[in-house]
């Protein structure tokens, strides 16, 4: 039985590319709704936009990494 390392990538390019899609959509839709100024009479926002940003935007380097991968660099430990 061949290692999990050792077997070629099981998350195809447009699988990458429609997750890397939903993260910046997510993204960006995070950083809009986070610079909204409060609105007092709402309440508070219960929502922490501007960490839900930060999460995707984590996420989408994990995803262009992948993405750089895919094309054929090698970016892990193996590289030396």
């Amino acid at each position: 039985m061949p290692d999990a390392c050792a077997t070629a990538s099981q998350m195809e390019l447009s699988l990458t590319l429609a997750a890397g899609a939903a993260l910046l959509a997510l993204t960006l839709f995070a950083g809009w709704k986070g610079a909204q100024p409060p609105d007092f009479r709402r309440g508070p926002r219960l929502i922490p936009y501007r960490f839900i940003m930060l999460l995707g935007a984590a996420g989408l380097i994990v995803i262009l990494v992948h993405l750089v991968n895919l094309m054929g660099v090698s970016t892990g430990p193996d590289r030396f």
